[in-house]
Parts: structure tokens; C-alpha cells; sequence
């Protein structure tokens, strides 16, 4: 045990902090983008407070189709684009852009269906008083939906955290290149069984901040 710690602990170590550095990077630009993105399809939509079937449905079918592509897929799909806009296609570096793009249409699809939950006649009854469609997202909808928006994050997040784990397979480093490099490609099914362990005790720990959270915003 002690000759494996030192062996692989430096390893394994950089692996964790590699993962996480991608998936904050990610998702707080991610999230810049998903929770706008996931507003205004609420606002377009049929019914919506400004109801606008043009944007709604280019954003849906944009949406959609970046849905739809598996990470690895997507990875390679915008490798030119990934190019021009980062000057490199590898590395923590290459792989933020092509994570954004997995990730942020998926927080804004979780956004619409959190933000959907709230009472509609709540809405209603903030426009019967005049109040503008700006206050009535921030103070009212958001407010109502915070506790899953909350658990929307999490999920998206824990998503995040899969997609790092393929991300490896173009230099990006992580968990999941260790897992692959070392522990398939070198026969090192300890190393391999370590790195799962470590990305499940990372779900798990994730989820339950993202539970508890979710009840305190709820009780608020």
C-alpha cells in the first residue's frame, strides 16, 4: 500500500486537480451561457412572456443538435474551430471549448424545464401589477426555481465530470487518462480501480452538497 501511494500518489494527484480545473473552468463559463440561453427559451416559447416562435425554435433545434452528439463526437467535430479560437486542440487548454459546448446547452435545457416548474399564476399576477419582465425573472421565477436550479447544476455538473474523464483521450490529462494510459494501456488495473473510486466518491460527495443545498434553498 505504502509503495503504491508513493508511486502513484503524485499521479493521481495531478489527475484530481486536472479534473477539477477543467470542470470549474467549464461550468462557470458554462453556466454564464446555459442559464441565459435557458431563460430565453422560456421567455420565446409559446406562451411566453415575449412569445417569439422564430428565436424559440432556432434555439431549440441548436440546442437539440448539440445534444444529441456524444462528447468524443463533438470533441473532434469543432477541433478547427477549437483551433482557431484557442491556438491549440490539446490539452486543458483544447479541451475547455469543446466541453462548453457539451455542457452549457445542457444546463440551458435543465434551466427551461426548472424554470417551467414555477406557478403560473404566480407569473400572472406579478404582470397584473405592472411589474416588468425583468424583475419578474430575477425576483420571482429565479427565486421560485432556485432550489432546482440548484439540483440542475449538480447534475449537469456530475455530467461535466464524465465528459473530463474522456477528455483525456486527447491530452487533457485527468482522472480518465490516468485510468486509460496507465491502467488499460499498462496493465495497471490497481491504478485504473483507484481512479474510479476517486471519481465516484467525487459524484457521490457532489450530489449530496447538491441535495443539501437544494433543501435549505427550499426552506428559504
Amino acid at each position: 500500500m505504502n509503495a503504491f501511494i508513493e508511486n502513484w500518489g503524485p499521479v493521481i494527484w495531478q489527475g484530481i486537480l486536472e479534473t477539477l480545473t477543467m470542470t470549474i473552468i467549464t461550468l462557470v463559463i458554462a453556466v454564464i451561457i446555459g442559464i441565459p440561453l435557458g431563460v430565453l427559451l422560456i421567455l420565446t416559447r409559446k406562451g411566453g412572456q415575449t412569445e417569439n416562435h422564430f428565436i424559440y425554435t432556432i434555439l431549440n433545434w441548436v440546442i437539440n443538435i448539440l445534444r444529441s452528439l456524444p462528447f468524443i463526437i463533438l470533441l473532434f467535430l469543432i477541433l478547427p474551430v477549437t483551433r482557431a479560437i484557442v491556438g491549440t486542440s490539446i490539452g486543458i487548454q483544447g479541451v475547455i471549448l469543446p466541453l462548453v459546448f457539451y455542457t452549457a446547452p445542457y444546463i440551458a435545457r435543465l434551466m427551461e424545464s426548472t424554470l417551467l416548474e414555477v406557478d403560473r399564476g404566480v407569473i400572472e399576477a406579478y404582470q397584473a401589477m405592472g411589474i416588468s419582465t425583468p424583475k419578474i425573472i430575477f425576483s420571482v421565477i429565479i427565486r421560485e426555481a432556485r432550489s432546482g436550479i440548484a439540483l440542475s447544476l449538480t447534475i449537469a455538473t456530475i455530467g461535466l465530470i464524465g465528459a473530463t474523464a474522456m477528455a483525456g483521450l486527447v491530452g487533457a490529462g485527468g482522472l480518465g487518462a490516468i485510468a486509460y494510459q496507465y491502467g488499460f494501456q499498462r496493465y495497471e488495473p490497481t491504478v485504473m480501480y483507484t481512479t474510479i473510486v476517486i471519481l465516484i466518491i467525487m459524484v457521490q460527495l457532489l450530489q449530496s452538497l447538491g441535495n443539501l443545498l437544494a433543501r435549505k434553498l427550499k426552506k428559504d
